[in-house]
């Protein structure tokens, strides 16, 4: 029999699961449809000897009690069963740099992030004073971001420049490159990135950072948890491949089974150029579609697993961010930083037991396997042959050699490596070319990537990384100014109960950050 629903989501990231809890909460017949045999797109886990491996959440900031991420996460019921181990308060990222003894510490809480950089810049007391308050400033200007309903926000800070606001305020190169040495987060391109992509990003970290323990995939169990508990039902493995349309609505997907599920709404979850072609031609051709398939993607990344020896290496509860020179600091493909996360499998953890090291790398590297795919567990791990694993093997081998500058004795402390390219994100993440961060912003035409949660085919709606921001706090943002351009009023007086603000449900989507 044909399935009906009110709601369908295309797509179990994070985008999709949240946006799927708020509309199942609201009374919605929901139902979630996920090609993978895993659901949480870059929530998801894996196991290599026995050890759990992040896919993509390696830490997550603004959980403390009372913060924005918390806000969201307690709205959605999944706070309290959170596992999470706060990082480290006076460092929680480390910036590094070849020929260079010195350690540069990101720090948490704001006046505690000045005081470990003023060990290092005791001449830069003023800099790094008006660097913090200009990243408030800007985040305060977004209410969603803080969870506040507001008529708007100001779009002047949208087209100011990483690049020359730090170059405004000082003229210590080497202090502007630890300023920007975490932005593997984000990208950062010197002649594009905007400046509220920076603050909106950091800024969480700087209020709390915390790793989960065992995993980010527990977000994923918890939301269909709650998913479920309101009724909700999720699918996989089962890849929606059309849309059936009357008129000017869509009345159903189909699946790679060929099945029709109907609903009176639908939300994409998966990338956007891949939504867009499911539609007739005559949507296709409309200047929105056109102008957001010409938007630049965030490049990929090539992940080595390296899981430890028992005893080896002590657990560091910080990230690395280790760059060749401070110029490097900017977006180079040709000079990638080696970024270092070490997973946490317990409060007290002692030893290291698994450990990340990323670095960019684009579609075009892996590009003669393009033709291969991979999406099941069950499938041999070589299935796109000999001469890819040597490739990455070999990768991984220079990637390690590196290595050894942080860590001299990590050949004799893996137990085992293991690896993932541009092709693995985008086979098991649904991602664009692999990329992680979606769509890149640019300070000199900042509305280009903002892209509304409302499509022109009325029951269509987006959510996810490729929509507003990234990440797991701006993803969640993302989905709740989805479902309130789907839910209006009724989700729009519950979310802000404790907000006497009046606000325009119509302005709401022009305030998604």
């Amino acid at each position: 029999m044909d399935k009906v629903y009110d709601s369908v989501i295309i797509g179990s990231g994070l985008g999709g699961l949240v946006t799927a809890v708020l509309l199942a909460k609201f009374g919605r017949k929901v139902c979630v449809i996920e090609k993978n045999n895993q659901y949480g797109g870059n929530l998801q886990t894996f196991v290599r000897d026995k050890e759990i491996l992040d896919t993509g959440v390696h830490y997550i900031g603004g959980l403390g009690e009372g913060e924005n991420l918390y806000k969201y996460f307690e709205y959605l019921g999944i706070m309290k069963d959170l596992s999470i181990q706060r990082m480290g308060i006076d460092e929680y990222d480390r910036i590094s740099f070849d020929g260079n003894p010195i350690n540069y510490p990101h720090a948490q809480g704001y006046e505690n992030f000045v005081q470990q950089l003023l060990h290092y810049f005791p001449e830069e007391k003023q800099a790094l004073t008006v660097y913090c308050e200009k990243i408030q400033d800007i985040c305060n200007s977004f209410p969603m971001y803080n969870l506040r309903k507001s008529f708007g926000f100001n779009e002047a800070v949208l087209g100011i420049s990483l690049k020359s606001f730090l170059d405004d305020l000082t003229d210590n190169e080497l202090l502007k490159a630890v300023l920007v040495g975490s932005n593997f987060l984000y990208v950062a391109k010197a002649e594009s990135t905007p400046l509220y992509v920076h603050a909106l990003t950091i800024n969480s970290y700087i209020q709390s950072a915390w790793r989960c323990v065992n995993g980010g995939s527990q977000i994923a169990k918890l939301l269909i948890r709650q998913l479920r508990k309101y009724g909700g039902d999720i699918i996989k493995n089962k890849e929606v491949i059309a849309v059936e349309m009357d008129d000017q609505l869509i009345k159903a997907v189909r699946t790679d089974d060929q099945e029709l599920i109907y609903a009176k709404e639908f939300v994409s979850n998966i990338n956007l150029r891949h939504t867009f072609a499911m539609l007739p031609e005559r949507f296709q051709k409309q200047a929105y579609v056109k102008r957001i398939q010409g938007l630049p993607l965030s490049p990929s990344v090539f992940s080595v697993y390296i899981v430890c020896k028992e005893g080896y290496i002590p657990y560091q509860n910080y990230n690395i961010y280790h760059y060749k020179n401070i110029a490097s600091v900017w977006y180079n493909q040709e000079q990638s930083p080696l970024v270092v996360s070490m997973s946490c499998n317990s409060e007290n953890q002692r030893y290291c037991s698994t450990m990340t090291v990323m670095c960019y790398m684009t579609a075009d590297e892996v590009q003669q396997w393009n033709e291969t795919f991979n999406r099941s567990i069950i499938q041999q791990l070589s299935s796109r042959g000999e001469e890819y694993e040597a490739f990455k093997a070999a990768k991984a081998a220079e990637i390690i050699e590196e290595l050894q500058q942080l860590f001299p004795n990590i050949k004799a402390a893996a137990r085992s490596v293991h690896t993932s390219s541009p092709l693995s994100y985008r086979d098991f993440i649904g991602a664009e070319e692999g990329n992680m961060y979606g769509y890149l912003k640019e300070y000199k035409h900042p509305l280009n990537s903002l892209i509304s949660t409302k499509t022109k085919v009325k029951n269509l709606f987006l959510t996810g990384q490729n929509v507003k921001m990234h990440g797991v706090l701006g993803v969640t943002i993302t989905a709740f100014s989805c479902c309130l351009m789907m839910l209006g009023k009724e989700f729009e007086d519950d979310l802000f109960k404790e907000n006497d603000e009046k606000v325009l449900v119509g302005d709401l989507d022009s305030i998604t950050i």
